[in-house]
C-alpha cells in the first residue's frame, strides 16, 4: 500500500534502478563539496569533524541564563544560542506596559549593554560561537555583543556566530516583528554592509523555516518559502549596491527535523540543490562558498507531547539523526519536557547527551554521505525539489516573496496543511504515540521548571536605576542621530551602535526607529 510524505507525494513501497531513469548522476549529485552540494557543503563533512552541537537555551534573568549557559559548556556543548523572552523580541523594554506578565518566559530579559554583560560574564567571546534568536532588533542585539566583546578586549574580528535577523518569517508564521517589511528588510542590509567590514566572521542571517514548520508548513512549503525569502534578501542586499560574492557567503539557513527520517533527509538535499542554482544562475555567484546552503537544525518542538513526555526523548533522537544524515552544520536537540514548560538542567543535560550519542557512539559520522545513491533518497529528493519549486513560482508569479506575504500566500498555504495534520491527528489516521494511540489511564506526576514572576520587578528595578545613572543628553543626542539616519539612506547600525554605547535600552532605540519607519499590521486576506 502506497503511503504519502508529509508533503504529500506518493511514497513507493519498493524503490529500484527505474525510480531513477534517465537520472545524471553529475549533475544531480556531484562529489561531497561540490555543485550542487546535494552531498553535503564540505568534502569531508563529520569524517573530519561533528557537527556545532549548538543547544538552545535562555529564562529568566542575565544571571540564572548565564549560569546554564556556564553548565552546557562544562558538560561538553560546543556553540551557544540564546533564547530570549517577547518583550526583548519585539523591541520592548521589560518595564513597558506591553510587556507585563511575559518578562523572562520564553527566554532571557535584555533591556541593555547591563544586562548583556551580565549574561556573558566569565564567557570569553573570543572562544564561543554564539547564535542569537532574534529577528526584528537583531541588529541591536549583535551590537550589543560587539559592546560586551570590546569590554573584554576581544577585537570584533574575532567574534563568531550567527543572529537570526530573519523577519519576512515573522510576518508569514511567528508574529514578533517590529517595523513594515521594506524599512526591515533596508535593516538587514544594513546589517549586512556593517558585518562586511567589522564583524567578518560573524553569519548575519539565519534565514528560517523553521518557525514555519512549527506553524503546520510541511517539508516541501517550508523549503520553499524560506529559500524564496532568501532570494528576497539576496535581491535587496543587490540593489543596495552590495556585489553578491560579498555577502553571500555569511548567509545560513535553519530548519526543522521531523520524526520522518527519510524525507526529511531528501528535504534537505533538495533544499542545497536548489540554493546552490539560484545563486549561480540568478545572481551570478562565482565564490563556491556563495553557493553552499549552510544550515543549522533545530528538532520538533511541535512533535513532542504533553502526554508521556519521557517519550518525546525518542523523538528527538529520531529528529536528530534526521538532521546528521543529512548533513547539518549545527544541531539543538529538544529538550524532552519541553511541551510542558522550559526545561530543567537534567532535560537540557539530555538533550546534548543525544547528540554526543550519535556523534561518539554511532558510525553514521565515519563516512560523509550514508544515503548516497539510494534509490528511495534520491527519488525523495527530486518528489521534494519539484514540490519546493513550484511553490516558489507561485511566489515568484505574484512579484516576491514581499509581494505574496502581503497577499498572505505563504500564510494560507501552511494554515492549510496544518488544518490537514489536526484533522488527520483527530481522526486517527496520523499516529501520536500517547497522544491518539497507546495512551495512559492516568499520567505521571512531573515538576517543571518555573520562572519567578518577581523576575518582572527586578527588571523594571534595574531599568530605574540605568535611567537614573546615565548621561540624558548623550542618551537623547545619540537617539536623534539614529532617527536621522533612518530618515536618510545612511546605515543606522553605526549610530544605533553609538546610542547602545550611552545605555539606550533596547525599547528606546527601536521606538526611535518605529516613530520613524512606523509597525506593521497583518492583512489576512488573500
Amino acid at each position: 500500500m502506497t503511503r504519502d510524505s508529509e508533503s504529500g507525494r506518493p511514497i513507493e513501497p519498493v524503490y529500484g534502478p527505474e525510480a531513477l531513469a534517465g537520472w545524471n548522476a553529475e549533475e544531480r549529485l556531484g562529489e561531497p563539496g561540490g555543485y550542487p552540494f546535494t552531498r553535503g557543503v564540505y568534502p569531508s563533512m563529520y569524517t573530519g569533524r561533528p557537527w556545532t552541537m549548538r543547544q538552545y537555551a535562555g529564562f529568566g534573568t542575565a544571571a540564572e541564563s548565564n549560569a546554564r549557559y556556564r553548565r552546557l559548556i562544562a558538560h561538553g556543548t560546543t556553540g551557544l544560542s540564546v533564547a530570549f523572552d517577547l518583550p526583548t523580541q519585539m523591541g520592548h523594554d521589560s518595564d513597558a506596559p506591553l510587556a507585563h506578565g511575559e518578562v523572562g518566559k520564553v527566554g532571557v530579559a535584555i533591556d541593555s549593554v547591563d544586562d548583556m554583560r551580565v549574561l556573558f560574564d566569565g564567557i570569553p567571546l573570543d572562544q564561543v560561537s554564539t547564535s542569537m534568536t532574534i529577528n526584528a532588533p537583531a541588529a541591536l542585539l549583535l551590537l550589543l555583543y560587539q559592546l560586551v566583546a570590546e569590554e573584554q578586549g576581544v577585537a570584533a574580528d574575532r567574534l563568531t556566530g550567527t543572529i537570526q535577523n530573519d523577519v519576512l518569517k515573522e510576518y508569514i508564521a511567528r508574529g514578533t516583528y517590529c517595523f513594515p517589511p521594506k524599512p526591515s528588510l533596508r535593516l538587514t542590509a544594513d546589517v549586512f554592509q556593517y558585518c562586511r567590514t567589522a564583524i567578518p566572521r560573524w553569519n548575519t542571517i539565519s534565514i528560517s523555516g523553521y518557525h514555519m514548520a512549527e506553524a503546520g508548513a510541511s517539508p516541501a512549503q517550508e523549503i520553499a518559502f524560506t529559500l524564496a525569502d532568501g532570494i528576497e534578501y539576496v535581491r535587496t542586499a543587490v540593489a543596495a549596491g552590495m556585489d553578491v560574492d560579498d555577502f553571500a557567503p555569511r548567509l545560513s539557513f535553519f530548519f526543522v527535523a521531523r520524526t520522518t527520517i527519510l524525507e526529511e533527509v531528501a528535504k534537505f538535499r533538495a533544499a542545497r540543490r536548489i540554493w546552490a542554482r539560484v545563486m549561480r544562475g540568478e545572481f551570478g555567484a562565482r565564490n563556491p562558498r556563495s553557493l553552499m546552503l549552510r544550515f543549522h537544525t533545530q528538532t520538533a518542538g511541535v512533535q513532542l507531547t504533553a502526554q508521556q513526555p519521557e517519550v518525546n526523548l525518542v523523538r528527538v533522537a529520531v529528529q536528530g539523526l534526521a538532521a546528521v544524515l543529512g548533513g547539518t552544520q549545527s544541531l539543538h536537540t529538544n529538550s524532552f519536557d519541553e511541551a510542558i514548560a522550559l526545561p530543567t538542567d537534567k532535560s537540557a543535560r539530555l538533550a546534548l547527551r543525544t547528540q554526543q550519542v550519535l556523534a561518539y557512539e554511532t558510525d553514521v559520522t565515519a563516512t560523509v554521505d550514508p544515503f548516497a545513491g539510494s534509490y528511495a533518497i534520491e527519488a525523495m529528493t527530486d518528489d521534494v525539489e519539484t514540490a519546493a519549486l513550484d511553490l516558489m513560482g507561485k511566489v515568484e508569479d505574484l512579484g516576491g516573496a514581499v509581494a505574496a506575504i502581503e497577499h498572505g500566500f505563504q500564510k494560507n498555504e501552511i494554515e492549510r496543511n496544518a488544518y490537514r495534520i489536526a484533522q488527520e491527528t483527530d481522526s486517527g489516521d496520523r499516529v501520536v504515540v500517547g497522544v491518539n494511540r497507546f495512551r495512559l489511564d492516568e499520567e505521571e506526576p512531573y515538576e517543571p521548571l518555573r520562572v519567578d514572576p518577581a523576575i518582572e520587578t527586578r527588571q523594571a528595578e534595574r531599568l530605574t536605576s540605568l535611567r537614573a545613572h546615565r548621561d540624558r543628553a548623550a542618551v537623547e543626542s545619540a537617539l536623534s542621530a539614529l532617527k536621522k539616519a533612518a530618515e536618510g539612506e545612511d546605515n543606522v547600525l553605526h549610530p544605533m551602535k553609538s546610542a547602545l554605547r550611552a545605555r539606550a535600552t533596547v525599547g528606546e532605540v527601536c521606538d526611535a526607529l518605529r516613530s520613524v519607519w512606523g509597525t506593521y499590521a497583518p492583512s489576512d486576506t488573500f
